[in-house]
């Protein structure tokens, strides 16, 4: 169900009862729609630059999952990769309810495009036209090591469960911290080579918004993550998968598994990015949406 909202968007509410904030723009009868799913601790307007680079005659439609941005808190027990699933589809049917989808994916948004073919195949088979992969990884999430070497890298994975709990404690609210002092955290950790301080500024603030116990709740799905045999449903469908070379989050080993479970597809790295590559390359990153929109829906 869709309705008013009080911001700059609607709220949908799904059939639990979660209100999610979406944002809608473009023609609403557009026979081709473009569907932006973003990623952990981040919102819908991580894709303010890509969803300004549409073509005019083309709807685009972004949301804020349970939990981030404007969206409603995931309630204990819906902080899975499959609930995402089952909101994407939900917003599709009740939001988008005809016409061909181009769905785009970053990080846990991807994890949930592969949720999404496991638990609705078919209707990615008859609504979605193309998907793009962005920055995101088709399992073995619990073995990333950010990049560091020997011990400390392997450390890593033992944080989580402490980070998980620290969250989890924090049950309403949002997460305390001034946007300013915490970007050098977030520049080591998400963005590569020359990366614009606003832009560095903006994903903290994304983050510091998003709802904590959801959140951890999450890392614990994310960590979980084990889809790469879902990935062969959408052998069929015209795909890109982009990485940057320095992404320290979902780095570009995960990004070839993808890759070689789509043999059909477009794999594109970039040279010095890291993890946020709407920000860090938005121009190519947003020519490779529009190239794959026109192999998807050639008659647009």
């Amino acid at each position: 169900m869709v309705t008013a909202d009080t911001g700059s968007g609607d709220r949908f509410v799904t059939s639990d009862g979660t209100a999610l904030h979406v944002r809608d723009t473009g023609p609403a009868d557009a026979p081709a729609t473009v569907l932006f799913v973003h990623g952990w601790t981040q919102d819908s307007t991580c894709w303010d630059i890509a969803a300004a680079a549409m073509p005019d005659d083309v709807r685009v439609v972004r949301y804020d999952h349970r939990g981030h941005g404007g969206s409603a808190p995931a309630r204990s027990g819906t902080r899975t990769l499959e609930q995402l699933a089952d909101d994407l589809a939900e917003v599709i049917d009740g939001v988008v309810p005809t016409g061909r989808i181009v769905l785009v994916g970053h990080s846990m948004g991807g994890m949930t495009l592969m949720a999404l073919a496991e638990r609705h195949p078919s209707l990615v088979e008859s609504r979605i036209a193309g998907i793009a992969f962005v920055a995101t990884s088709s399992g073995d999430m619990h073995r990333i090591s950010l990049g560091l070497k020997g011990a400390l890298g392997r450390s890593v994975p033992r944080v989580e469960p402490v980070l998980r709990s620290l969250l989890e404690r924090r049950k309403k609210g949002t997460l305390p911290g001034n946007p300013r002092l915490l970007t050098p955290a977030a520049r080591w950790l998400v963005f590569g080579k020359k990366a614009r301080r606003e832009h560095v500024i903006e994903t903290v603030r994304q983050s510091l918004g998003a709802h904590p116990a959801s959140i951890g709740g999450f890392m614990d799905a994310i960590f979980a993550h084990d889809r790469r045999v879902a990935l062969g449903a959408l052998r069929n469908k015209p795909t890109v998968v982009l990485v940057g070379d320095r992404d320290r989050l979902c780095p570009v080993a995960h990004a070839k598994v993808i890759a070689d479970e789509l043999p059909a597809t477009d794999f594109v790295l970039y040279p010095g990015a890291g993890h946020m590559l709407m920000y860090e390359r938005s121009v190519e990153v947003n020519a490779r949406i529009l190239s794959l929109l026109y192999r998807a829906i050639p008659t647009r």
